[in-house]
């Protein structure tokens, strides 16, 4: 018997809950045994209201001293879980929880609760794109993957956001129970046993900060509305009357990118448009989109999304593009 513990503050968000439990649960159906027993804990009686507004019950709550070990430990994420300020009560429990457990993590923005019981010390870890930059800041001594969907490293297993959740389940059945009973619940639950790419092929975080001095804010637009021009320094610094040394440095400072890797995420972007749209072939998206070739465009995506533009295509365009072939 396997003991899973699902920690859920007010607020949380429910799928975060209730998608790994639930492909636990498959899991025993899959296995034919009650491998594992299943438990959500609260931090004080009573149901929570999560952030759909649902209420969810628990089975125990902290100090419970009735409560088992737990063979596994996991936070639930919750909008804004960035801004919770635990009591020490909160963080004392993880951490010992934690060292009771053969294994803990979290789903999405649970792990900024992790961090602050010191959980995250020296370890890599996974959670939402839009807060792993927020995680890093305020966990320094972490290695945040900000395009991992799911990282194992140690006893601490960590999971990007919301369905994510599934994926780190099914890949913790996978170790306890083997590949075979696995495949068997992601076939059941209809997800993929492994997912292909990273998280970023969903962000739509932008392509950059805007820069504060108007005249580098003028060269963001025009790069963005004319991705397929020449847009080497000299050029762009040519637009602002500065000396392309000066040009780079500026803009790298107020931007936190240097001027070639902003040209190629509005590149990337204006091609992941395209290619959701349906209705161009690799190699017109490339061209469109300032790329010198498909290849390069292939490189790109492989190294910034961890798909091929034809992958990408399959898993996000939209439902009138998905029946046309590629050229």
């Amino acid at each position: 018997m396997h003991s899973v513990a699902v920690l859920a503050l007010p607020g949380v968000q429910l799928l975060d809950v209730a998608g790994p439990l639930d492909v636990f649960a498959e899991a025993n159906t899959q296995a034919g045994a009650e491998i594992y027993e299943l438990v959500v804990v609260g931090i004080a009686p009573g149901p929570i209201e999560t952030s759909s507004g649902r209420r969810l019950v628990t089975d125990i709550v902290l100090g419970d001293e009735t409560a088992p070990a737990f063979d596994t430990l996991l936070v639930a994420g919750a909008p804004r879980m960035e801004d919770f300020r635990p009591d020490a009560v909160l963080r004392d429990w993880l951490a010992s929880t934690a060292s009771r457990s053969r294994r803990y993590g979290s789903v999405c923005s649970g792990a900024f609760l992790l961090g602050q019981a010191g959980l995250l010390d020296g370890r890599k870890v996974a959670t939402h794109w839009a807060v792993a930059d927020a995680l890093a800041r305020r966990h320094p001594e972490a290695r945040v993957d900000a395009d991992a969907i799911c990282v194992f490293d140690g006893p601490l297993r960590t999971a990007a956001g919301v369905t994510a959740g599934l994926d780190l389940a099914l890949a913790l059945v996978e170790e306890d129970l083997g590949s075979e009973i696995a495949r068997k619940v992601a076939a059941q639950l209809v997800m993929f046993f492994k997912r292909g790419g990273g998280q970023l092929q969903f962000s739509r975080r932008g392509v950059g900060a805007l820069a504060s001095r108007s005249a580098l804010q003028e060269v963001q637009r025009w790069v963005a509305a004319h991705p397929a021009e020449d847009h080497s320094v000299a050029k762009l610094a040519s637009r602002t009357g500065m000396s392309p040394r000066h040009f780079a440095r500026l803009f790298r400072t107020e931007t936190g990118l240097t001027p070639a890797a902003f040209v190629e995420n509005v590149r990337i972007e204006a091609a992941r448009r395209l290619l959701e749209e349906g209705q161009a072939a690799s190699k017109q998206v490339a061209g469109v989109c300032g790329f010198r070739d498909a290849d390069t465009l292939r490189r790109s995506f492989l190294r910034r999304l961890g798909l091929t533009p034809s992958e990408y295509r399959r898993r996000h365009a939209s439902p009138a593009g998905e029946t046309l072939s590629e050229i």
